[in-house]
Formats: structure tokens, sequence, C-alpha cells
């Protein structure tokens, strides 16, 4: 049964600076899931983050992508996770839902209704890393979909995660990021800052979006994630990271779950926004 989509749009928001993005290099991924070891432990300690090439196989992946295309087609009754682009605005009307995928911005809380994502976000070979990573059973907390269209697909300006999370500093959060098309420097790829972790939380904004003050964030030299598809970044909820615009002709879309250590307690939005500002804690932007 087709049902049609309750349509949500972004709000719509101010291009960003072209030099903000700016890489000065790609990360260097290991291979395979079953590749991570106590090694590349200490490399997602010290740096915040580890890309691996081959992570899902191109049947998981095409799993995965009939999983969204059948959300986008209303196949699955119930679900109304799905936002659209603002500059979508004015096309929808003339887009079948079998074409409305290259004018959704994001979904979310997908997995109870989409049995392939779930077998995604439960993947034994990655369950396995995660515990290596948390110390503890992982538990999946948050479950997205990130799509950059065709030339309309905006940024994610710069942020740290766990701003957005009512849990206390020192909860090991992990974000895997899951690249269902190819992700390229052109299409908007992740951009990360090595390291950059280890300071702690930084003061957020509300601009564009819940972001880290962009005077902060430029000429920081960031390095680009680029993956195939099948290929994924995991990164420490505290590394800052955005994405730019999509102004290539190529669809970008990604999956993103994450992840926290089984004894993780929550705390209140008050006592996040008291550490990573509400509106800046005093301080101008």
């Amino acid at each position: 049964m087709i049902t049609e989509i309750a349509l949500d749009f972004a709000q719509e928001v101010a291009a960003h600076a072209p030099e903000l993005y700016q890489p000065i290099g790609v990360v260097e991924p290991i291979h395979t899931l079953d590749a991570f070891d106590e090694t590349t432990l200490a490399q997602y300690c010290r740096d915040g983050y580890v890309a691996i090439e081959d992570a899902f196989t191109a049947e998981e992946i095409q799993e995965a992508k009939d999983g969204l295309n059948d959300l986008v087609m209303g196949k699955r009754e119930g679900f109304t996770g799905i936002q659209f682009e603002s500059q979508a605005r004015e096309l929808l009307p003339s887009l079948g839902l079998e074409n409305r995928l290259d004018a959704v911005r994001k979904f979310w809380k997908f997995v109870e209704y989409e049995p392939r994502l779930d077998a995604m976000a439960r993947n034994p070979r990655l369950l396995r890393v995660l515990e290596l990573i948390l110390g503890e059973t992982p538990v999946m907390f948050q479950d997205m979909a990130l799509i950059k269209p065709p030339k309309i697909g905006v940024e994610k300006p710069w942020h740290q995660d766990q701003a957005y999370f009512d849990y206390p500093l020192g909860t090991r959060i992990v974000g895997v990021w899951i690249a269902l098309d190819a992700a390229t420097v052109e299409n908007g790829c992740m951009r990360l800052l090595p390291g950059l972790h280890r300071e702690g939380p930084k003061l957020h904004f509300k601009r564009r979006d819940w972001q880290i003050c962009d005077a902060e964030m430029m000429g920081l030299h960031p390095l680009a994630a680029p993956l195939r598809p099948g290929g994924l970044l995991l990164f420490d909820g505290l590394l800052p990271h955005g994405t730019p615009t999509n102004s290539s002709p190529h669809r970008r879309r990604a999956v993103q779950f994450h992840y926290r250590n089984e004894s993780a307690q929550k705390t209140s939005s008050e006592d996040r926004l008291a550490i990573f500002g509400s509106e800046g804690k005093d301080v101008s932007c």
C-alpha cells in the first residue's frame, strides 16, 4: 500500500562561505571492519575518528537504498520522519513519489518501520567494533539518513554531535556515518578536524543551524572523508565536523547511527545547554 507523505520542509538558510570547508587533505581509511584492532582503537582515541572502506557489501548497501526508497514512497504505514529541502518546495507538486528522493534532506526514526535499515544498525561486524570503542555493550539511540540532493543539498554547519544529546560529559558516544552513494569532496562528504575532540565541548549558536561559530572554524584546515558506497566513518561525539553544500549533479545519501555505552544515564537539556551554550553563554558570534 502506498500512502501520501506529509510534507515537512527544512528552514531556508543563507549560503556558507566556500572557504569554511576547504580541506587540506583526505583521511586514510582501513579496509574492513574486521581489520579494526587495538592499533586502530588507539588511532581512534588519538584522532577522534576512523574511516573504513569496505564495511558493508554492495548487496547490503542496495538493501539500505531500497529501504529508503520504500520510506519515501509511503510504503511503511505510520512513518512520518521525512524532511524535504526548502528549495524543493516549488518542485514537489510536479514530482511523483518515485522522484522525491532528490528533494529529501533527511529521514529519522525509521528502524522500527524498515527492517533492512534496522539490520544495518545491528550488523554484528559493526557492533564488535563499537564494543571495542565503548568498552561496553553498544546501545543505538539515534537513527537518521542524511541526503544531499543534486544542486540543492545544503550544508550541515560545523558542530559537535554531543551538543545535541542529553547525556553528561564523559558519556562515550560514537557516530557511525555510512555512505550509500559515493561521498566526494564535490558532493558534500564529511569534513573533520582530527584530535579536536580532546579539547572538550565548544559553544554552539543558533545561526544557520545549532552550530559552532564560523569565526572559530575559519582557517582550521580540515580533512575531507570521501567514501565509496559501503564505506563508513566512526567518530567521537565531541569531534567537530560538518558538510558543505552539494552544488554537484550527484546525489549523496548516507545513513547515520549514534551509539552510547550501555551504562550511560541521561541528563537534562538545561544541564547540556549550560555546557554547550544557549546562544553562546553571554558571548557573541
